[in-house]
């Protein structure tokens, strides 16, 4: 600023004499146009020298932030603006605390390579990893800085963190607790006392959470709430540490009085949009039991719903306590005010690169001109997500006036397509090449196909496959698919080829029905014994599959909450040889609990059972088999069936399995999860449960860029001898 002070006070003589503009310079620019830097200056040649206006200029060039020194100059009319702009930022660097978090430093720090190199911000940028530091329960932490200027005049910064000691909680005391256990307080607090083996995995560490600490009294507090304690009072804690140690005492004081049963519940509306009466029944807060604030604050959003549901955007919901302090009970009163009925005035997509706007908005259940519905916004974001094109799916709402709004819909795509090329060698077949590409959507256009080929000495495989979900955007759907398959089995080779089409229709939000044709011709020679479950020759397949599908699931691949369900009978003998009735269904139940216990646990349900009528002639292919990934896990895939006087498996016609499984995150950043699961499954040609098996292991999955993947560690645990098991499997491309 001196230069500039100087040029300020050499111009002061100048203008005395009342000079005119002949022509503006500027030199040294980089990060700002001439046309810019003209606007901000605001002379023009042949506008009179003005040294008020110049020295304005000179603060708005500073506020830019680019420039590190600024003077002007003048001679014969021509006034220069002679610039030095600040270094810019090549490299960023942390050594110690952070360095294995490098994708994060950018957030982390608020600067990023690039940046022009300001000191402030590099002071920030210090007191940010003491912030972030300090939330993971570091103290003193040390950061030093250190820069380096490089031929090009940029600067090379590199941060050297010492991230401190850790203060670990010693002692917590609660004093007052009488209603819960110190245990139960510390299964909902983030700060919990140090257990004697805190260095192992599972127990905890004692480490002080600064971040959290402020919001553990209000943990503690609705720990009472939810069992009726309304006039609990939990105080503020006082941590005591010892900086030579790091060691801290923690203390709580607790006034819990006693707890309240709720005498009635009642509903006040500002607006008779509804009538109380069908609100009162469905709240989970009953009269004559121990108030839950948990429970009411259930019943406040069932509330919400309904009246959103009704077009009322900006309902409001207020909840009031009349306690009787004398017999503690109270009196739940809701002022509902649903304001103004609120209608669609856009709907905007936005983050799309790949996908056709038409493709996004025919999963929308609100248009402009539509009544605003809460349900019917959450219905849409949910169908968004079960298409499986979309990584994430925000709808916002944007108030355009009283009773107006926009909804802007941002997606984020994720891959769709896979393209694999592969190989294996198998004692029996040899050296296996196999091919594939498939996408989901392809072009964007929602439609489905693939392609896969498989060779090796003993077997050929073709299929593929198109489906649309959406014909012209209807609720009608098409599929086509076709086949060829050449396998050389040890005592038989089987030609078989078919194609299929199917035509379906959405009948109802959730629920989908199709009717597939199927037409197909095997063919068995070269068989070296004689089975009636294994005849030479040839013989058709003609029939026809009716299904219908349920799907109110939350996403395609990762589902938290909802229910996936199927059911088809196939119907084969509308000509051809082949004569039975086949029914199958799958049943799938997810429930994720982050809402309760604040932790990503998903669990999963899943069961199937199939059917089998022999109405004349039921070849050996098309009866169950059940083992491998999709059925029981720790079994070789379709290796669990009955088998003939030679120990040749000759499938079931009955089948029944189930799953039960329980995901948590793996690593967030790469989208992985780890699954816990146990399989049981029982098949027979009479019975149910002539064969029994259970498996149980763990799988992780991982949305990849590549698409999803799952690796699976299995352990039979109820085999018997001659059992094909399998420890380890793998599958690409299937929801989870």
């Amino acid at each position: 600023m001196k230069k500039s002070v100087w040029s300020l006070l050499l111009l002061s003589s100048l203008i005395l004499q009342a000079k005119n503009i002949k022509e503006i310079k500027f030199e040294g620019l980089i990060h700002l146009s001439s046309t810019i830097a003209e606007e901000i200056v605001g002379l023009h040649p042949g506008s009179e020298l003005d040294i008020k206006k110049i020295d304005i200029a000179i603060k708005k060039f500073y506020e830019q932030g680019y420039f590190k020194d600024i003077w002007v100059t003048e001679e014969d009319g021509i006034l220069t603006f002679h610039f030095v702009e600040k270094p810019m930022i090549s490299k960023i660097d942390v050594t110690g605390y952070l360095e294995s978090k490098k994708e994060e430093l950018p957030q982390i720090l608020g600067i990023k390579k690039g940046d022009i190199y300001d000191e402030e911000k590099i002071e920030e940028a210090k007191l940010k990893i003491i912030q972030k530091a300090r939330e993971e329960g570091y103290y003193d932490t040390v950061v030093e800085v250190e820069t380096k200027t490089l031929p090009n005049g940029s600067i090379e910064v590199d941060f050297l963190v010492n991230k401190g000691e850790n203060i670990i909680i010693r002692k917590l005391e609660i004093c007052g607790l009488r209603a819960f256990d110190k245990d139960e307080i510390e299964d909902i607090v983030a700060n919990r006392e140090r257990d004697f083996f805190g260095w192992m995995l599972g127990f905890d560490d004692g480490k002080l959470k600064m971040d959290q600490i402020e919001y553990d009294s209000a943990r503690i507090k609705d720990l009472y709430m939810r069992e009726g304690y309304l006039d609990a009072k939990v105080s503020n804690p006082f941590l005591r540490v010892d900086f030579n140690t790091y060691n801290a005492k923690l203390l709580y004081h607790v006034k819990e009085g006693e707890p309240y049963t709720v005498e009635d519940i009642k509903i006040f509306l500002t607006q008779p949009v509804i009538e109380p009466k069908k609100l009162l029944e469905e709240m989970k807060l009953k009269k004559g039991k121990i108030f839950n604030i948990e429970r009411l604050r259930r019943d406040m959003q069932k509330i919400k719903e309904h009246i959103a549901d009704l077009g009322y955007a900006y309902v409001r919901v207020i909840p009031d306590f009349k306690k009787n302090s004398k017999n503690h009970t109270t009196i739940v009163e809701y002022t509902v005010i649903p304001g103004k009925k609120v209608y669609i005035h856009d709907v905007i997509i936005s983050g799309n690169q790949r996908t056709l706007d038409r493709v996004i908005r025919r999963e929308i259940y609100l248009a402009p001109g539509d009544l605003y519905s809460l349900t019917d916004l959450k219905d849409s974001k949910n169908a968004l997500k079960r298409t499986g094109f979309f990584q994430d799916v925000t709808i916002e709402e944007r108030r355009v006036s009283e009773n107006e709004i926009d909804l802007l819909v941002k997606v984020k795509e994720m891959p769709t397509g896979n393209i694999m090329v592969g190989g294996g060698y198998g004692s029996y077949e040899g050296v296996i090449l196999n091919a594939s590409i498939s996408d989901r959507n392809i072009f964007g256009s929602g439609i489905n196909t693939s392609l896969s080929v498989d060779y090796s000495s003993k077997s050929l495989r073709f299929n593929f496959g198109i489906y649309n979900p959406r014909i012209f955007d209807s609720d009608y759907s098409l599929s086509l698919n076709f086949y060829n398959t050449t396998y050389q089995s040890y005592d038989y080779t089987q030609k078989r080829k078919g194609a299929s089409v199917g035509l379906g229709k959405q009948l109802s939000r959730y629920l989908r029905g199709s009717v597939t044709y199927k037409y197909e011709e095997n063919e068995l020679s070269d068989v070296t014994f004689d089975s009636i479950y294994f005849p030479e020759g040839k013989y058709i397949k003609s029939a026809i599959v009716p299904a219908f599908y349920w799907d109110n699931t939350d996403d395609f691949y990762v589902p938290r909450h909802g229910i996936a369900s199927s059911v088809s009978v196939e119907y084969a003998g509308i000509g051809g040889d082949d004569k039975y009735l086949k029914s199958y269904a799958k049943f799938a139940y997810y429930y994720g609990l982050e809402d309760i216990i604040d932790y990503d646990l998903v669990l999963r349900y899943k069961a199937r059972v199939g059917y089998i009528s022999d109405l004349g002639y039921l070849p050996v292919n098309e009866k169950f088999y059940i083992g491998g990934i999709r059925s029981v896990r720790g079994y070789s895939s379709g290796s669990i069936s009955p088998v003939d006087t030679e120990g040749r498996l000759i499938g079931g016609k009955q089948t029944f399995s189930n799953s039960i499984e329980a995901s948590i995150p793996l690593i967030n950043s790469a989208r992985m999860r780890l699954t816990f699961f146990y399989d049981y499954g029982m098949i027979g040609e009479e019975s149910f449960n002539e064969i029994s098996r259970s498996g149980a292991g763990a799988a992780i999955e991982w949305l990849s860029p590549m698409g999803p993947i799952q690796l699976i560690f299995s352990t039979p645990l109820n085999d018997k001898p001659g059992d094909r098991t399998s420890s380890l499997e793998f599958s690409m491309g299937t929801k989870f």
